[in-house]
């Protein structure tokens, strides 16, 4: 069986495709958020909130990677970044599943907790304004619920872009 190297890995983190991927699973992710708060009525709580940040976050970060592909030590700062941003969305997705399984009692209210500089909340309210506590996600597909299906792809998420940092230390050419 052929196994994937990390030249060849190092290669897919510097083509577009890779950053064009990650753009369109952060904006289907978004579109799904949104179409179960206006046409489903379930409404985001504030963990759902910060999650949608950290998906515009690698959002932005793989648009400024198509914009500056050719200058390989900005590349290189933006897989370190996008690995923050991965580490942020497993982490409030963890936060999301733990509070709605009862792993731990959180403190979720209603205030989105942002900085006066950055009130997203109050800039764009139809995007990301708390409406609701944390308790529970809603079900989606296999009675799977939205906090089980956002840890896993965070995990994935954050895997693929560790794996492509660290190949990002790899020579340019194939051993």
């Amino acid at each position: 069986m052929n196994r994937i190297s990390m030249y060849q890995i190092k290669k897919f983190g510097e083509r577009n495709l890779y950053w064009v991927t990650l753009i369109l699973i952060g904006l289907t992710m978004e579109a799904v958020g949104l179409y179960y708060q206006y046409v489903l009525d379930e409404w985001p709580c504030v963990l759902c909130i910060h999650i949608r940040i950290w998906i515009l976050g690698f959002i932005a970060v793989a648009f400024l990677a198509l914009l500056l592909n050719r200058f390989k030590p900005i590349i290189f700062a933006l897989h370190v970044l996008n690995s923050v941003m991965m580490i942020g969305f497993v982490e409030r997705s963890w936060q999301t599943l733990a509070i709605e399984r009862g792993w731990i009692f959180g403190d979720c209210n209603m205030d989105a907790g942002l900085p006066h500089w950055f009130q997203l909340d109050q800039w764009f309210p139809l995007v990301f304004e708390v409406k609701v506590a944390c308790g529970y996600t809603p079900f989606m597909l296999f009675n799977i619920s939205m906090a089980e299906i956002l840890m896993v792809i965070s995990a994935l998420l954050l895997g693929l872009s560790l794996t492509c940092l660290a190949a990002c230390f790899q020579r340019s050419h194939q051993p």
